[in-house]
């Protein structure tokens, strides 16, 4: 499971360094080899252990082709998939299209979310965040049936 946020820095030519605690559990895992792509959502990287992307390919890939959300959701998600490999020191390079889409130029966040972690500029991630707990959503309204019983 990852959990946490790391601010990272990305190089010039778009490389971003794993943080340590992550390297050997992503080696032992899927051998450093990974998927990223966007999130359809929110602007930025969603960055998955290649077997739990298959999972998650496959479940896309069976969506009926012929609803327009799912053929959205395909097209973003698969069309921006791209395989990335940790290099010997724990760095991964990200595609200068995908750096576009989630605004990344030097400094980033890794946010840990349980199975993948999602990639942020620094500037949109604390704006965003600034935002969530500056306006609490009423749950009442919005939760799914699964979290109503969950205490923290």
């Amino acid at each position: 499971m990852f959990r946490g946020i790391s601010a990272l820095n990305l190089d010039a030519k778009g490389r971003l360094a794993i943080p340590t605690k992550y390297r050997e559990p992503l080696k032992a895992s899927c051998d450093g080899q990974l998927i990223v792509t966007i999130d359809t959502e929110q602007p930025c990287l969603l960055l998955y252990p290649l077997g739990e992307w298959q999972t998650i390919e496959a479940k896309l890939a069976n969506l009926p082709s012929f609803n327009p959300t799912a053929r959205r959701i395909q097209r973003l998600l698969i069309g921006h998939a791209t395989d990335v490999e940790l290099d010997g020191n724990g760095r991964l390079i990200l595609p200068a299209t995908l750096r576009e889409y989630a605004g990344l130029d030097k400094k980033a966040v890794l946010l840990g979310q349980g199975k993948k972690f999602e990639i942020w500029s620094e500037a949109t991630w604390q704006a965003s965040r600034d935002e969530w707990l500056a306006d609490p959503l009423d749950l009442a309204d919005v939760l799914p049936e699964q979290l109503e019983t969950l205490s923290l």
